[in-house]
């Protein structure tokens, strides 16, 4: 009974205008009708909400035809000052429903910015590019004006200032791409970037005085999700907080990563169509930096030889991988969807251009006139000189090269980590460098495999040497031959320049070492083979050669250098497993073949070897007849051991080193021997 009394004051005060008063009178009458919601079968309470209803709508109509006159949506009129109506009418708004306050907003925003619609309409010199900043500087100075003038008379929790700037945000994206898709051709890659740092700056700004807490009310603008934090070390956080410039020193100290913009992207979304022209500027630097780092390199020529630059990784990689970081960040700024794609593509390209041009391209040659040092021109043997040898500067220049690889592999794989890590979810599984990472592992290969080459080259004509020496003709045993001093001192000469040279990258070393091993050890054995005959004085000296080089092989990793490290077990292993099969070769030459049924025993328990062509040289070096051969030959395929079942090669068998009592006195003899003069 008492509502309805104060319904017919709230009526009198809204005809007076008394919004202050009408607030307080009508939030009571709603607060209670909220009780009696469930009541409104009763007529009574159904009359009197109705009654309610229609002085809320009464309410709403005059309210909005207030603000239409203090504001209206055309021409230049605009009030003098805060008015404590409009003021009280915006606390009637929060009573009403809530369409009331939403066009309340709308209209004065839209007459707030009806200014900046016509100063930079599209056909208005200041709306270019160029001139961008001056759209910034005129919706600051409308903030501030707003501040100082309506601050008062907006409710505190409408969050007008941020709604305003909000809007000229939607407005500014909507304009910036109506006159870009206008003027498409007069935009250039410095205008284009100078014109997102400007935005990204004006985001940034808006970040740091508003909380974003409006955005979920305008169409299609949405919170990014917190990025990933990175584990990767490589490309810390890129910008700071105090929107410096996209082209500053990247490698200088970087402040914290600011918290995540809610704002990024509401203007600068409107650049993403046109950042081709950036991926085409970035394809076109790219390419000109790679010509120059070849015309440097021809100029200035590989690292020199006995310098810290020797083996040294070449500078013009980190250059390359410093202009990627900042190509990566300014693109991961301007977006994150398929630009960053379109420039991962432009990184593959000169990651493989580099590794083609500036590494593979550089790897020395044998000769000016040769194609390029192959396996045939190394291991063609050379009659009577030596072959042609890479000189101290091709070696440090094969190293520098392989150091260089191996870098850019290791911030390639990075640099992938990172790509994904900006790019959009969804475009993360485009992001695949493998391709190119295989290129780098082929370029250390190819360079490991040259200094393989290089000094296998050198022994090969020590080893035609030894297989033409008349072993028969032998009268005693004396120090080492001159065939292994000459492959000793090829390693010597060798080898500390490239352990020296690779030092940053030891398991490069070690993988030259082992396959200069695993080359040069079946090599020696090939040639052991063509030692024939060989009589039994001669078969002592080349025990006591194999044996020396078994030792020189074993201290190769360290050998020339003051620190002696042990070994890794993975190369000792090799030489151990065929220096002694050369070894026993020889001890089986020396062993009698009759009777022949004990020789063909102990030959397939010291070689563990069932070919009969291995068997069939070892024969031909203790100088048999064939007819000798030919009986031995079978009995050799009688004794060989059963293989297992199911096996499809031919038989195999485990390293069995024989007994003392199988060696006869004189190989027992020999060890002494050379035991003592080593």
């Amino acid at each position: 009974t008492g509502m309805t009394p104060k319904l017919n004051i709230c009526g009198a005060m809204t005809r007076r205008r008394q919004y202050g008063e009408v607030a307080n009178l009508l939030q009571g009458v709603v607060n209670v009708l909220e009780h009696f919601h469930k009541y409104m079968g009763i007529p009574q309470i159904r009359q009197l909400s109705e009654r309610v209803k229609a002085a809320q709508s009464e309410l709403g109509t005059q309210i909005l035809a207030d603000f239409e006159e203090a504001f209206p949506a055309q021409g230049s009129k605009r009030a003098g000052g805060p008015s404590n109506v409009l003021r009280d009418a915006c606390l009637v708004a929060n009573v009403l429903d809530p369409r009331i306050k939403q066009e309340i907003i709308k209209k004065f925003i839209r007459q707030h910015l009806s200014e900046y619609m016509v100063l930079f309409q599209e056909n208005q010199d200041v709306a270019w590019l160029d001139k961008i900043d001056r759209r910034y500087a005129w919706i600051k100075r409308q903030l501030v004006d707003y501040e100082e003038k309506y601050g008062r008379m907006f409710p505190e929790e409408w969050c007008m200032t941020e709604r305003i700037a909000v809007e000229f945000c939607h407005i500014t994206r909507t304009e910036l791409a109506k006159v870009m898709r206008t003027r498409a051709k007069e935009i250039e890659v410095k205008l284009l970037l100078f014109a997102i740092q400007r935005t990204t700056n004006f985001e940034g700004l808006l970040a740091k005085r508003f909380s974003g807490c409006t955005l979920t009310d305008g169409p299609g603008v949405k919170r990014p999700e917190p990025p990933l934090e990175s584990t990767n070390p490589f490309l810390e956080d890129e910008v700071g907080d105090d929107g410096s410039e996209m082209e500053e020193d990247l490698d200088r100290p970087k402040k914290h990563k600011a918290p995540d913009n809610p704002f990024h992207g509401i203007i600068s979304k409107c650049f993403e169509p046109h950042l081709y022209v950036y991926i085409e500027s970035q394809d076109k630097n790219l390419g000109e930096m790679i010509d120059r780092f070849v015309s440097d390199f021809r100029a200035q020529g590989p690292p020199k030889a006995g310098t810290e630059d020797g083996g040294a990784v070449l500078p013009s990689c980190a250059d390359l991988f410093v202009y990627y970081k900042k190509c990566m960040v300014q693109c991961s700024q301007l977006s994150t969807g398929e630009p960053m794609i379109a420039l991962t593509t432009i990184f593959q390209k000169y990651l493989r251009e580099y590794a083609w041009k500036i590494l593979s391209g550089n790897l020395p040659k044998t000769s000016s006139n040769s194609g390029g040092l192959t396996i045939k021109s190394l291991l063609q043997e050379k009659e009577g000189s030596e072959a042609a040898k890479f000189n101290v500067e091709e070696l440090c220049l094969i190293c520098s090269i392989l150091s260089t690889a191996e870098y850019c592999l290791a911030t390639t794989q990075q640099l992938e980590e990172k790509l994904k890590e900006k790019v959009d979810k969804t475009l993360v599984e485009r992001i695949n460098l493998t391709g190119e990472m295989d290129t780098f592992s082929n370029v250390i290969s190819n360079s490991i495999q040259l200094l393989v080459q290089d000094l296998d080259a050198a022994c090969d004509p020590a080893l035609t040497a030894m297989s033409k020496m008349p072993w028969q003709s032998v009268e005693h045993v004396g120090d080492q031959s001159p065939y292994v001093t000459s492959v000793i001192m090829h390693i010597k000469q060798n080898v500390p320049i490239i352990r020296g040279n690779l030092a940053s990258t030891r398991k490069y070393f070690t993988q030259f070492c082992i396959k200069f091993t695993n080359s040069f050890i079946p090599k020696f054995i090939n040639h052991l083979f063509r030692c024939k005959p060989i009589s039994m004085v001669g078969a002592e000296q080349l025990l006591l050669d194999t044996h020396s080089l078994k030792t020189v092989l074993l201290d190769l990793p360290s050998i020339g250098s003051q620190v002696v490290r042990k070994a890794p077990a993975s190369y000792t292993k090799i030489v151990v497993k065929g220096m002694t099969r050369a070894e026993m070769i020889l001890k089986v030459v020396m062993a009698p073949h009759e009777p022949s049924v004990v020789f063909v025993d102990n030959y397939i328990k010291l070689l563990a070897d069932g070919n009969p062509e291995t068997f069939q040289k070892t024969l031909d070096m203790k100088g048999l007849k064939r007819s000798e051969q030919s009986s031995m030959l079978e009995l050799f395929r009688q004794r060989l051991p059963t293989p297992p079942s199911g096996a499809d090669g031919g038989p195999s068998f485990s390293f069995s080193t024989p007994t003392p009592e199988q060696e006869n006195s004189r190989i027992r003899k020999l060890e002494k021997l050379i035991k003592k003069r080593l």
